[in-house]
């Protein structure tokens, strides 16, 4: 995994990756690693593994153009390689599992021009909080939004590439743009995931601005920017069903690992990286804002009632009927 800022590689994606290798191949051991967002130490993981045996490489990149040094190494080893949520670039992959990221993208930029159109407000200035340019899916995620936000005919006031997708950053990145257009200069917030909503939303409080009077939206239904929805801090998160993806990719590792192929039917999509186009298998993500939590959030037990309306939030989730 790559790293340490987003929580759910850890608390989601290994033990749904885990569990699935077990109950596919008991004698089939898992071999983890996270880089802490640190591209030199992904790849001294991936040496180790491949020294210790590793017989595939299931790889979400630190670095999406760095990592293309692990993909040759393990391809010299005759060793399959899988890029896992984000893409590998210009490198020798085998094949690639994730979300439409694109579309994520899309889903969030229309979000936020619906919201707006909604509220009277056309042509509205916003303030766009990118995520990490090194990697491949930062990079889709801003296309698709742009496309959305372009076609609403929104303004791009200020934008910014988050280093790490850290809300330090993103908090900072904020302040300045706050600074710079004034706390009424900007009608709605783009960020790319929910930690970087989290760091717009302290910094919109220490400007004195109430969050929930600016539509911002997020991504990857995390326990804090789910809380932030009920709240209505935060418009809207992006839902996307980690243990299917995490659960796909055991699935194709044990498969590889084993001699076998999968199904191509299942891997019939291709993703180009600028070397090869990429089998592709590319799940749905779903916009979730109030209205539609307990249809994905809660009915699919990503989180319970018990974990998200804490004492803090229990108003707010008995207000939108949610017990």
């Amino acid at each position: 995994m790559p790293e340490s800022q987003t929580l759910r590689y850890d608390s989601k994606d290994r033990p749904a990756f885990v569990d699935k290798v077990k109950a596919l191949c008991a004698s089939c051991a898992v071999i983890y690693s996270n880089a802490d967002g640190d591209p030199a130490k992904q790849q001294q993981q991936a040496e180790a593994a491949l020294t210790n045996g590793a017989k595939v490489l299931v790889i979400d990149p630190a670095d999406s153009a760095s990592a293309a040094v692990i993909a040759a190494r393990a391809a010299a080893a005759n060793v399959p390689v899988v890029a896992y949520d984000r893409l590998i670039d210009n490198a020798p992959v085998n094949y690639y599992i994730s979300f439409d990221n694109v579309k994520v993208g899309q889903l969030q930029g229309q979000a936020l021009v619906d919201d707006l159109a909604a509220q009277g407000k056309t042509n509205a200035p916003i303030i766009m909080l990118n995520g990490d340019p090194k990697t491949a899916t930062a990079r889709q995620f801003k296309q698709g939004a742009l496309q959305a936000i372009e076609t609403g005919k929104l303004q791009i006031a200020k934008a910014s590439d988050t280093p790490d997708w850290s809300p330090s950053n993103a908090q900072q990145e904020m302040d300045q743009a706050i600074t710079a257009l004034g706390p009424t200069g900007f009608a709605g917030v783009y960020a790319a995931n929910d930690d970087l909503a989290g760091g717009a939303v302290a910094a919109m409080k220490s400007a004195g601005i109430n969050p929930a009077t600016r539509p911002l939206t997020g991504q990857d239904a995390t326990l804090a920017g789910v809380q932030r929805v009920i709240s209505g801090e935060q418009y809207m998160t992006i839902y996307k069903a980690t243990a299917q993806e995490a659960q796909a990719a055991a699935a194709l590792a044990v498969t590889l690992a084993q001699g076998a192929k999968p199904d191509a039917g299942a891997y019939s999509r291709t993703t180009s990286n600028g070397k090869n186009n990429i089998p592709s298998l590319l799940l749905e993500p779903i916009a979730v804002t109030q209205k539609n939590l307990e249809d994905t959030v809660f009915r699919d037990q990503y989180w319970t009632v018990a974990q998200v309306c804490t004492q803090s939030y229990a108003t707010a989730c008995a207000n939108l009927g949610i017990r």
